[in-house]
């Protein structure tokens, strides 16, 4: 697996539609990979001022053009990520950023029986939206308490596929911050790799986590 950083460059008219547009960064991540493509996790992190673009990937992508494009320098840097995902034990505690999408199914008419697909609608409180990560939690690999993590950041991505007027998606991305412990290492591990909830495509799902403030690993 592999890590990647591209600091952005918000002075490019490329990069501020890109912003409010994640389908122009999807694509250039497209191209960034050859050959059969992977599902690939990638997120814009906005940090001290200066806006970033991180991807997790199975192999090592070529963001030449990306960079030309989106780029403050036209460089980028890849790490091999499997060094630090082995030491990512049982037992261990982490800080996370996650931006998600946590949504809900809402029936589409009074009375929808059990089993029928329902209308996917965002969470839009926090208290609904910590509720959601504490539900999958567990199945993903780790444990959560309700006092050690926060909502930090909301943002609506509303924008056309395909072209202009064609398949309007409004996507709410989640940022969540905070403390964690692994229970499951496999399972953690993918989480990590394949991410989490709906709209990885957009920029959404990718989990990542740090030591702690003053932890050194051991």
């Amino acid at each position: 697996m592999y890590l990647t950083r591209m600091l952005l460059d918000p002075a490019k008219r490329d990069t501020l539609r890109a912003l409010n547009s994640p389908n122009l960064i999807h694509g250039a991540v497209e191209l960034a990979f050859q050959g059969v493509r992977d599902r690939t996790l990638w997120r814009i992190d906005h940090l001290a001022g200066r806006y970033w673009l991180l991807i997790v990937s199975s192999s090592r992508p070529d963001l030449a053009s990306a960079a030309q494009q989106f780029g403050m320098d036209g460089t980028w840097e890849t790490l091999d990520y499997n060094p630090f995902l082995n030491r990512i034990k049982e037992g261990s505690v982490w800080h996370f950023r996650l931006v998600a999408n946590p949504t809900k199914s809402c029936p589409v008419r009074e009375g929808q029986g059990i089993g029928q697909r329902g209308l996917v609608r965002a969470h839009s409180s926090v208290r609904y939206q910590k509720a959601w990560l504490l539900d999958r939690a567990e199945k993903h690999g780790f444990a959560l308490n309700e006092d050690n993590f926060n909502v930090v950041q909301t943002k609506w991505n509303i924008f056309n596929k395909g072209g202009a007027n064609k398949n309007r998606i409004s996507l709410l991305g989640v940022t969540y911050e905070g403390v964690l412990t692994v229970i499951d290492t496999g399972v953690f591990l993918q989480s990590l790799t394949q991410g989490i909830g709906r709209g990885k495509a957009y920029g959404l799902g990718m989990l990542t986590v740090a030591r702690p403030m003053g932890e050194i690993d051991g």
